[in-house]
């Protein structure tokens, strides 16, 4: 172990007491044992294991001098802490290890990722790899930086590479910036050193804005998806209320041609904090996501407790009937499920308390619309009504809604979501001590928002503003603490 990666454990084992002891503390989700994280990095499925980097500062619970922190789970659900895997100790990457991807190349784990320098006010962005033969210590290779510069007329946002094999040659797809619009460049190579530069698949024409960062791209049943974080698109009605989005382009990809042909950008997550989403396939053919749940500009409560942000749970992708990407929770994620608990089938209209109450819940909620004109769940509810988290659907504009303006100590604010038209609206909540992350109709709109109540509000409540709803089954759990132990 490397005295850089000895001198980071060390600071973070400073704030681990402090973070442990948190309120906002998540129960279920991958979070740094102390200080900061950001973007999800490295997810891969190695030697039966699954593994999940991420962003992280040691030394802080603000972003800074980035090191790749580390996870790995036998079953996606329960994680155990890995020792740091890199850390900022070289030359090319003296300033930050930033966002990347894993491979394995014949059976060695190997991390591709953006070496980041910042000297006398000039920024350097190279391309790095680091190799482990155990998934746990990592070593850079001498030949780093294996992409020493950016595109050609290419400024120096150069980052985040996402690295894959196809009929036996890497590909890499890896975001960069020109005449202050974003790209998508795609890099081919026979050994993961040597990259040549097959062009921009993507570009952005002002409407995708200035820089598309974490850029990831997949087949999936027949498609080819990219999913990245474009910074600087324009928000529209309710789309892209958050600074920055993370979303997709799905189309058809030409490998001779280096050509991708693709529709509109469409949103993954229509929630307050969801960004830098990555994915990997498992050993079962599912294509898996994780995101940074949280956002650039958001006020961080728990960093007041030696903490700062957490990954969102594990979601599969696929499509559905009509073409459309659906984002669901992986199957296991019923592991954690505990006591249960059934509401149901009842009309309701006004508010109803449910006898179901806690800070780390699963809920499944089915309603047929009838006559109401609003409906849904408040969750963390106070006995006093002071706080609660409000879901709930809009029948006249049929959107779905997300009000966190009495959620606690973190922001307010709302999102809402347009869905299609349907009799039934299903509701399926994971709910942490500082996060819900809800999916509608199975996956067909997903909005996640971190919320900060007190620990003694852990009410749930199903309501009717006006009208009749009929509750056609609710089931709840509640869930198990893996960090716990």
């Amino acid at each position: 172990m490397s005295k850089a990666i000895e001198n980071a454990a060390e600071a973070v084992e400073k704030d681990i007491q402090k973070a442990s002891g948190s309120p906002y503390r998540l129960g279920y989700h991958i979070m740094a044992p102390a200080r900061w994280i950001n973007d999800p990095n490295g997810l891969i499925q190695w030697n039966g294991e699954y593994h999940v980097f991420y962003q992280h500062h040691p030394y802080d619970v603000k972003t800074g001098s980035i090191h790749w922190g580390h996870v790995k789970s036998k079953d996606l659900v329960n994680w155990e802490h890995l020792p740091i895997a890199i850390a900022p100790d070289k030359e090319y990457d003296k300033s930050g290890c930033f966002s990347g991807s894993a491979v394995d190349n014949n059976g060695v784990l190997t991390l591709v990722y953006t070496g980041h320098v910042e000297e006398d006010g000039v920024i350097t962005e190279t391309q790095c790899i680091a190799e482990s033969t155990d998934g746990i210590y990592f070593t850079k290779h001498p030949q780093n930086p294996v992409i020493a510069h950016p595109p050609e007329g290419a400024s120096h946002d150069f980052r985040d590479p996402k690295v894959w094999k196809h009929e036996g040659k890497w590909y890499m797809v890896i975001g960069s910036q020109k005449n202050k619009l974003g790209n998508v460049h795609l890099y081919e190579s026979d050994d993961l050193l040597s990259w040549k530069d097959r062009g921009a698949i993507v570009k952005s024409d002002g409407k995708l804005g200035f820089m598309l960062e974490c850029p990831d791209f997949f087949e999936l049943e027949g498609k080819h998806v990219l999913v990245f974080s474009p910074q600087g698109v324009k928000a529209e009605g309710d789309k892209f209320q958050n600074l920055y989005q993370t979303g997709t382009l799905v189309g058809e990809f030409d490998y001779a041609n280096a050509e991708f042909k693709y529709g509109e950008f469409t949103e993954l997550d229509a929630g307050f904090d969801f960004y830098a989403a990555q994915t990997f396939k498992d050993d079962n053919g599912r294509r898996i996501l994780f995101g940074w749940m949280n956002m650039w500009e958001a006020h961080m409560p728990e960093q007041e407790h030696g903490w700062a942000g957490a990954l969102t749970i594990p979601r599969e992708l696929t499509f559905n009937e009509e073409g459309k990407l659906l984002m669901k929770p992986v199957k296991e994620m019923e592991l954690l499920r505990g006591k249960k608990f059934t509401v149901g089938p009842m009309a309701v209209s006004g508010t109803e308390k449910l006898e179901i109450a806690g800070d780390c819940l699963e809920i499944i909620a089915e309603f047929s619309k009838e006559n109401a004109s609003s409906f849904g769940l408040n969750v963390r509810c106070s006995e006093d009504g002071q706080e609660k988290t409000v879901i709930r659907y809009d029948a006249a504009d049929e959107k779905i809604v997300v009000d966190r303006n009495q959620s606690g100590a973190g922001e307010g604010g709302v999102r809402k979501v347009k869905i299609k038209s349907s009799n039934t609206i299903k509701l399926h909540l994971f709910i942490d001590r500082s996060s819900v992350e809800c999916f509608v109709n199975d996956g067909e709109a997903v909005m996640t928002s971190r919320v900060y109540p007190k620990a003694s509000s852990t009410g749930i409540e199903l309501f009717v503003e006006s009208g009749e709803v009929n509750l056609l089954s609710l089931e709840a759990w509640n869930l198990k603490d893996i960090w716990a132990r």
